[in-house]
């Protein structure tokens, strides 16, 4: 019976060959999610949230050494929104406090300050123009990882 066997060879080696481009297969889209970077991006953010004690640690303060000119931006907008509000133009104001919101290292902390030292009514115009902050910052942040993710 040396059909049989041929055939069984024949089977065999198609089978070794489906195996074969199988593992290639595996290897090539591996390869490929692995130079994906925002694949890297995912696994440094997953490895993050993992890590023993990542939540038990305080949230770091902000050190306004380091960051003079995010300082200075802090204070000119304060500045500003104090001047619109002492002019009557409140929407003026709110849109200067909410940049120094975005500027502010502690936004909950400067946010207790201002609902005690704004008038309610501008209080409550801030803290409307806070979700559209939030959305603002997101797509902001989201494009500057699109343009560091770009090799171009």
């Amino acid at each position: 019976m040396p059909c049989g066997r041929t055939l069984l060879r024949l089977l065999a080696a198609l089978v070794a060959g489906g195996a074969v481009a199988f593992l290639g297969y595996c290897v090539y889209l591996d390869r490929k999610r692995r130079g994906d970077p925002a694949f890297k991006r995912r696994l440094r953010d997953k490895r993050r949230g993992e890590r023993p004690g990542a939540e038990a640690r305080p949230a770091q303060l902000w050190n306004p050494a380091k960051n003079e000119k995010l300082q200075e931006r802090f204070l000119q907008e304060v500045q500003m929104g104090e001047l619109w509000l002492s002019r009557g133009e409140h929407r003026m104001g709110v849109e200067h406090l909410s940049n120094a919101l975005l500027a502010c290292g502690q936004p909950q902390e400067l946010l207790k300050v201002f609902k005690h030292t704004l008038p309610p009514k501008v209080f409550e115009m801030l803290l409307h123009k806070i979700p559209l902050l939030c959305q603002q910052f997101e797509a902001d942040m989201n494009e500057q990882e699109c343009l560091e993710d770009d090799p171009d």
